[in-house]
């Protein structure tokens, strides 16, 4: 078996799937096999869960870089230059300090923002729904009324957090550090039925969804 057909067996998937499928298929391992989701005291499964981890990082990284290559001829005319804008739809692939920058009604539905510095932000009304944000820095970013339908936010740091009328349901918060941040009017549940994740977070001093600060 050649390395390029292991890793499309690493991320399930047939060989020739798309960029799209690469990244569908990655993010939902790493929900799958993330440690965090593992008992603590499980050491075998824990183990398991760091090497699954690192392989399917391994391939998802060989497979973007395989499929973002320039396919150029010499005979093929050089590639055009987009043309300045002054609006920017979605975060630069190559920077990762973001911080205080306008999304404000962007539309960044299933992008890879993990480990991103968004600290300080402006999302407000940004579409982020089944967006990967794994480790992402959103600390005194305003995310009102922003739609985090089943977003990805494991270990994310969202302190001081604007969330006031955000959709949340769905979102993976495990881990997340929400100390002082404002989830007023935020939707978590429907019915009586939270649904959210909140498998060790932080929510010291936050502003809940019902207003009550949360100890």
């Amino acid at each position: 078996m050649s390395d390029l057909e292991r890793y499309y067996r690493v991320l399930e998937l047939e060989p020739g799937a798309t960029l799209e499928e690469v990244n569908q298929a990655y993010k939902d391992l790493v929900f799958v096999w993330h440690p965090d989701r593992i008992p603590k005291d499980n050491l075998r499964l824990q183990q398991k869960a760091q090497d699954k981890l690192k392989a399917i990082n391994e391939a998802r990284e060989k497979l973007r870089s395989l499929k973002t290559k320039p396919q150029t001829t010499l005979n093929s005319p050089p590639p055009q230059q987009p043309k300045p804008s002054q609006t920017t739809q979605e975060p630069p692939k190559q920077s990762s300090d973001l911080s205080g920058k306008d999304y404000s009604r962007s539309n960044l539905s299933n992008k890879d923002l993990s480990g991103r510095n968004l600290s300080y932000a402006n999302l407000s009304g940004a579409n982020l729904s089944d967006t990967f944000m794994h480790k992402v820095n959103l600390r005194g970013a305003n995310l009102s009324e922003a739609n985090l339908f089943r977003a990805n936010l494991l270990l994310a740091d969202l302190r001081e957090a604007n969330l006031r009328a955000a959709n949340l349901i769905g979102a993976d918060l495990s881990g997340a550090d929400l100390r002082g941040a404002d989830l007023t009017g935020a939707r978590i549940r429907s019915g009586e039925r939270l649904l959210v994740k909140l498998v060790g977070t932080n929510l010291a001093g936050a502003i809940m969804p019902d207003g009550s600060i949360y100890q």
